[in-house]
């Protein structure tokens, strides 16, 4: 069999997967966030925090209890790295350094998963699986609340409440990320991912020289790396490392995990609207998007024929596939090295992430991010035919539009500002490894953007850690997340509030390929005119 074959072969199966688990998954996720029946273990936690399950919440309250919850998980998981050294399974590694484990414990609660050092030569397994491992399902929690609460902006009226905090985080953790993970623990078991607790193994490498190779509860956290649209690897080299991804079967069933939520959300969102369509035609814009970009990372790959930086056992096909998926999704998890794609390839991840990871997204945000560009939509297309835009049956007044503007500016001033700041400064610039070429600047801009679109990726030129590095990116993290996420729930409020306004001949059709069409372009627009003069001083200079 060809390469192009295989290729399209595993990309339809992949398709086909997802297509399988659309309707249940979807449909299962929608009754948890709308049931009124609470779980006697939930029931339990609750008593425990002190949380009343039926008490909703106004936005600001619900943006209160997400910020202050993160707020906590950060300096816990700052001062679990801090104390290493004192704690058990620590394999003898002393304490993280106070910049680093800042910009760590940013990284893993803004479910970016930045990582500037070497996890296992770093973090002891406690501090991994205690920590680390615990923040992948929070974080990922924390987004899949806020589209829910946003969700409930459109499908709800004339109220202030969005729901709970607390009951969606708990929900979420239990009954979505819990049983899948655990399920998809034991098929990388299976695959030949490891899951022990050893220190290391003492080997005789092919020349003659003694090796450790370490050990770990590597597939636990692998699974939820992938599941939650994480990234951050047990192992520095992330998805190619043999531990973490043995082969092609793990490969694509670990991209299949990180495409999971996102898309299933999808059917979710259709459902709690009550209108099924509203959730293909997101899907549809998605899904575009997503294949588009795909096949523009193969192309580029594949043509470029070059293995440099990947691995032999994917090849050029899966290398663009993993790669496509992990920035389209906000996951930030690599099976090749985005550093050595050629330059239109890596120039087409860094676009991809530019779009605010909403192909299909992380789990979660890629949601409400897409919801909040169809908001944009409507806006646009309201004022080519001179009426007041709709969307779900709420009106978008110039409240909401504010919210939107506010919401899609955000994350390129973090991006473009940091960026710059970090060219300017000498010791910034001393940490670029290719400092006689447009890739240098693509290093830096790479960076930033993977940051403050929490995904988490990088190209390996830049050399990061240092206390510059770990301290700004480590605020464009929280920054990139958090502050657009208050945006995303006040814009739900606002349309809570609202009575629904009748469907009448004026009204856009929000479900039909015109509007589908119309997203996608908005997206891309958007995104060009934003970015487009540092995309050309870097990878576009390169590769031209």
């Amino acid at each position: 069999m060809s390469d192009t074959a295989a290729g399209l072969l595993q990309v339809g199966f992949l398709v086909a997967c997802l297509a399988v688990v659309y309707r249940p998954l979807g449909g299962y996720m929608a009754r948890v966030y709308t049931s009124e029946s609470d779980l006697r273990v939930e029931r339990g936690a609750y008593r425990l925090f002190g949380v009343d399950s039926k008490a909703d919440q106004t936005w600001a309250v619900y943006a209160r209890s997400l910020i202050a919850f993160s707020a906590v998980s950060l300096l816990l998981l700052y001062i679990l790295q801090r104390v290493q050294s004192h704690l058990p399974l620590s394999l003898g590694l002393p304490n993280v350094e106070s910049g680093l484990a800042f910009n760590t414990a940013a990284s893993f609660v803004a479910n970016t998963n930045w990582q500037s050092y070497s996890p296992e030569a770093t973090m002891g397994h406690l501090v991994q699986f205690a920590g680390l491992a615990v923040q992948n399902f929070l974080s990922s929690a924390v987004g899949i609340a806020v589209a829910v609460a946003v969700i409930r902006g459109f499908a709800r009226s004339k109220t202030d409440r969005l729901g709970n905090f607390w009951v969606d985080l708990t929900r979420t953790v239990l009954r979505v990320l819990l049983p899948i993970a655990v399920i998809g623990t034991l098929a990388l078991v299976a695959m030949g991912v490891v899951q022990n607790f050893s220190g290391g193994h003492e080997v005789t490498s092919v020349v003659g020289q003694a090796q450790t190779i370490p050990g770990g509860p590597v597939a636990s956290q692998e699974v939820i790396k992938e599941l939650g649209t994480n990234g951050g690897g047990f192992y520095n080299a992330n998805s190619a490392h043999p531990f973490e991804n043995p082969n092609g079967l793990s490969n694509l069933f670990e991209i299949f995990l990180l495409l999971l939520i996102p898309v299933c959300l999808t059917r979710t969102f259709g459902l709690m609207v009550k209108d099924k369509r509203q959730g293909y035609a997101i899907l549809g814009v998605m899904g575009t998007l997503w294949a588009a970009f795909t096949f523009s990372a193969t192309f580029f790959e594949v043509r470029g024929n070059s293995l440099e930086g990947k691995e032999t056992r994917f090849g050029e096909w899966a290398s663009a596939l993993f790669a496509s998926s992990t920035t389209g999704t906000s996951t930030g998890a690599v099976n090749a090295a985005h550093d050595s794609f050629s330059p239109l390839g890596g120039g087409t991840t860094l676009f991809h992430m530019m779009l605010g990871e909403v192909s299909p997204g992380g789990t979660g945000t890629g949601l409400y991010g897409m919801l909040i560009l169809a908001v944009l939509t409507v806006f646009i297309a309201g004022l080519m035919v001179g009426r007041t835009p709709e969307y779900l049956k709420k009106k978008i007044t110039a409240r909401e539009m504010k919210l939107v503007s506010l919401y899609i500016l955000t994350t390129p001033t973090v991006v473009l500002v940091g960026a710059s700041i970090a060219m300017g400064l000498a010791v910034a610039r001393a940490s670029i490894f290719n400092t006689d070429s447009p890739h240098g600047f693509s290093e830096v801009l790479y960076a930033f953007t993977s940051a403050g679109n929490n995904n988490g990726s990088a190209f390996g030129g830049l050399s990061a850690n240092i206390p510059f590095y770990n301290t700004a990116l480590g605020i464009v993290m929280l920054l990139g997340r958090f502050v657009p996420i208050v945006f995303a729930l006040a814009l739900a409020g606002s349309l809570a509030k609202q009575q629904p306004v009748p469907v009448t001949q004026g009204t856009l059709p929000t479900h039909k390929a015109l509007f589908v069409t119309m997203l996608v372009g908005v997206v891309l627009i958007v995104t060009g005119l934003t970015y487009f003069p540092a995309l050309t001083l870097g990878p576009l200079a390169e590769g031209l």
